[in-house]
């Protein structure tokens, strides 16, 4: 009897210890914010595929999928000898036209002091005058086609719009591309937003310029957003309205694609609260080691509702008001030879 009573002595001194060595939270009610949920997705607020603008071969590709660009930066080149040969063309016929406008001109002055002496008549100086003004108009038309073909050679260059991350390559080294080919999708990573669609007769509980917080659950992170912009159609098909809930700039870890969910704030309730970090789960069993007032330490059995901001999770059965758990529940598992 007295080794059963001094075994006990000894765990229940072994419980208090390990008490001791744990952080722990209080078991309490806590205000939070009511919040209406739903689930979307991420993506970028700019976000481009930029084209072929001339047809030729890529000879250079300098980006893949993933690569940060910088903007103006050249993601791929085609080949400019097509182009080249054009805008040499061009010049020429520039250099041409002017020469054509220098002596149409020089005919046309000595036709007008020919036709003063009344050597040649009025006629001769009308075709004279209308032969100058030709000129002039096929060197603007040809210093317009030179103009044309150095954009055109510039368009063998393809340069980034903007800085961001490259997400689809659409076109191999040595391709043949044409005009309005598809040849790289990219994104700025540092404006993300989440668009979600909400039904319409929940419209009227979030307003016109809701609240919302944005839980990542890969991540278990929640942010606050920025902004939020709901759009003034409805889906005829879905009777539901889209709504942009934009992120604050520069959220390291997003990218397009990502599932998330959006809660948007409809009041405010109060309920039983404990940090998630103290909620243990194995298998289909969802549990938390408390800490009685004699500093035992045992793991209970809960049931848990939705998670909320701040890193918390609501309790609908298993604790009470004052009790405290342990933040770490791996640690007291191990403390305790119960893990």
């Amino acid at each position: 009897m007295k080794k059963l009573c001094m075994v006990g002595l000894l765990v229940m001194a072994a419980s208090v210890q390990a008490a001791e060595q744990l952080v722990l939270a209080p078991v309490e009610f806590r205000e939070v914010a009511q919040t209406y949920s739903v689930e979307g997705l991420v993506e970028a607020t700019r976000q481009s595929t930029v084209s072929a603008q001339i047809a030729g071969r890529v000879v250079e590709v300098n980006f893949d999928v993933g690569d940060q660009v910088v903007k103006g930066q050249v993601i791929l080149r085609i080949d400019e000898r097509e182009a080249m040969q054009a805008l040499a063309g061009s010049q020429a016929q520039v250099l041409q036209a002017q020469a054509n406008v220098q002596n149409a001109k020089s005919t046309y002055e000595r036709s007008k002091q020919l036709f003063a002496q009344k050597f040649i008549s009025q006629a001769a100086l009308d075709k004279a005058q209308v032969d100058y003004k030709v000129a002039l108009a096929q060197a603007a038309a040809s210093e317009a086609g030179a103009g044309q073909a150095s954009l055109a050679h510039g368009y063998t260059a393809v340069v980034a719009p903007y800085a961001g991350v490259v997400s689809t390559r659409m076109v191999e080294l040595g391709e043949m591309v044409m005009p309005g080919k598809p040849l790289m999708t990219g994104f700025d990573p540092s404006e993300m937003r989440v668009v979600v669609s909400v039904p319409q007769y929940k419209m009227r509980d979030i307003g016109v310029k809701p609240d919302v917080m944005v839980e990542i659950p890969s991540l278990n992170r929640w942010i606050k957003a920025a902004s939020t912009r709901v759009q003034p159609i409805a889906d005829a098909r879905t009777h539901s309205t889209q709504v942009r809930v934009y992120l604050p700039a520069n959220e390291a870890g997003l990218y397009p694609g990502m599932f998330v969910r959006a809660h948007f704030v409809v009041g405010k309730v109060k309920k039983l609260m404990v940090p998630a970090s103290a909620i243990l789960r194995r298998s289909e069993v969802v549990a938390a080691y408390v800490v009685d007032v004699q500093g035992a330490v045992k793991l209970r059995q809960i049931r848990v509702g939705e998670s909320a901001a701040e890193g918390l999770v609501e309790v609908l059965s298993g604790l009470k008001e004052g009790e405290k758990v342990a933040r770490d529940p791996v640690k007291a598992g191990m403390l305790t030879g119960k893990n």
